[in-house]
């Protein structure tokens, strides 16, 4: 492509931009005809100026003062592709950062990204990927892969996890921590089946079938390894074999685990002290024997104040008193109460309200059905408020193994992101191929979700994931076709919050 001055017969000189390919010359672009010499090289400095933008550059910048109205006329009325898909390109990069594009795989990549973006059914997800992204992947060859993802590379996203895990936190896993949850499915034919089973709902869904889910995420709530189990299991049953896993494959052996007191029972911390694991677990104060019950009970209640008694195993009770957890244990009683009085104001009780549990432990059922609230029993309840108690086999002073603990949170989180914001559940899916990849989708998208969380403070980035994502969404792409067939790309920020996120995109 290059400049070229015609002499009309008229004795003026029109300058044009000229294509040559295939051995023909073809007029590309007319800037005009000048009367004199020094117009003529005002008109060719344009034409040069066009061949250098529009010849082999592949980004616009609309905003550039260099630009003439020509210039952005021919770029607007040549757009041949609009789209909405900077929101891939942040998520890709944080993909790939983390190492999942070790995984030579496309529709893996495209579909954890779909699913941190805009989680959907697979149906609505191919339709997203094509109308945000301009990405073909029909529910056909989703589901097709899903079968396929099953037994291929759940132990490479779980092996990249870990190893990106270890390099964030300088090399050593250190804490982890261990939760389980429960992901109902939408009813469908056949019922029941090894994995799809009746057991207790954490969301409430008694009705509908389950699976059970354990999940290991290090200090800061970073997913390290999940299980499935089938609905049935009881949660207690699920925490050594996968603890044991862990460690085996990744030749673990300077760690703390830390779990909730619904977790343990005497098998499960026989189970730990067999294998030498260092742990941090929840202790059921209550159901400890009489003598360390009257310990607990006699302690003096001053606030913030922790206490210590060595098992006969050898494990260390730590036991603390806070007036904040006090308040709060009062007032959560009280309602409990308070509904109670309201629910059996009649005294008596019918078939589908005879359990003990919540606050219910407060009843006395009679022969002939009757109940009273028992006032010795409220009385009772009230001597634990503030009390709270944690076992250890480790040598951590009695505050850090408070603080470790405390950290379980973030397992919590990870289940509240994992199910609200990319919707997790219910599930779809009613093969257990499909519900395993389904499951793998999610824990990779997790990852992303939390590294990007991670990186936006180095960016300076003050706002949370979903406020970026949400902006990002709204950032245009456009693609014009140029005269030697050539594409040029350019993301338009504009405003001034899609310009705060733009080094996201690998934008100055």
């Amino acid at each position: 492509m290059f400049v070229r001055k015609k002499k009309n017969r008229s004795g003026t000189i029109s300058v044009v931009v000229v294509d040559k390919s295939g051995g023909r010359f073809r007029e590309i672009k007319k800037f005009g005809v000048a009367a004199s010499v020094s117009e003529a090289d005002a008109l060719c400095e344009r034409a040069r100026q066009w061949v250098r933008r529009y010849g082999g550059q592949l980004e616009l910048d609309f905003d550039g003062i260099d630009k003439t109205d020509d210039d952005i006329r021919y770029a607007l009325s040549h757009v041949s592709k609009f789209l909405l898909n900077a929101s891939q390109s942040i998520l890709g990069r944080v993909y790939d950062s983390i190492g999942f594009g070790q995984i030579d795989d496309d529709v893996l990549r495209h579909l954890v990204i779909a699913r941190v973006c805009e989680p959907q059914s697979k149906l609505a997800t191919s339709a997203y990927l094509k109308s945000y992204f301009d990405e073909d992947v029909s529910h056909f060859r989703i589901y097709r892969y899903m079968d396929k993802l099953y037994s291929t590379q759940q132990e490479e996203v779980q092996r990249i996890s870990v190893e990106h895990t270890r390099k964030i936190l300088g090399g050593e896993i250190g804490l982890m921590f261990y939760d389980v949850t429960t992901l109902y499915f939408e009813r469908a034919p056949g019922g029941e089946d090894d994995i799809r089973q009746s057991g207790f709902s954490k969301d409430g869904k008694t009705a509908e079938a389950q699976i059970v889910l354990g999940l290991l995420v290090s200090k800061d709530g970073y997913p390290l390894a999940y299980s499935i189990f089938n609905g049935s299991q009881y949660e207690g049953f699920t925490m050594i074999p996968v603890i044991d896993d862990f460690v085996r494959r990744f030749s673990l052996d300077d760690f703390v685990v830390v779990a909730d007191s619904g977790l343990m029972s005497t098998k499960n911390i026989k189970l730990l002290r067999a294998a030498q694991y260092k742990y941090v677990i929840g202790a059921r104060i209550k159901n400890e024997s009489s003598d360390i019950k009257e310990w607990i009970l006699s302690l003096p209640k001053d606030d913030k104040n922790t206490y210590e008694y060595v098992k006969q195993n050898g494990d260390r009770l730590i036991v603390s008193y806070s007036e904040k957890r006090a308040r709060k244990d009062a007032h959560n009683r009280q309602k409990g109460v308070e509904r109670l009085k309201k629910a059996f104001k009649s005294e008596k009780i019918t078939k589908d309200k005879i359990n003990r549990r919540g606050y219910n432990k407060f009843l006395e059922i009679t022969k002939d059905v009757r109940v009273t609230i028992s006032q010795d029993k409220i009385d009772e309840d009230a001597r634990w408020d503030g009390l709270k108690g944690y076992i250890t086999n480790t040598s951590l002073d009695a505050e850090d193994v408070i603080s470790k603990y405390t950290g379980l949170w973030v397992v919590e989180r990870a289940f509240r992101i994992s199910k609200g914001n990319l919707e997790m559940r219910p599930i779809f899916h009613f093969t257990e191929r499909r519900i395993e990849a389904h499951i793998c989708i999610c824990f990779m998208a997790y990852k992303v979700y939390k590294e990007l969380q991670r990186v936006l403070p180095e960016y300076g980035i003050d706002m949370s994931v979903n406020r970026v994502l949400d902006i990002a969404k709204t950032i245009p792409t456009v693609y014009v076709d140029m005269p030697n067939g050539s594409k040029l790309k350019h993301t338009l920020f504009l405003t001034e919050e899609q310009r705060k996120i733009k080094p996201l995109l690998g934008e100055k």
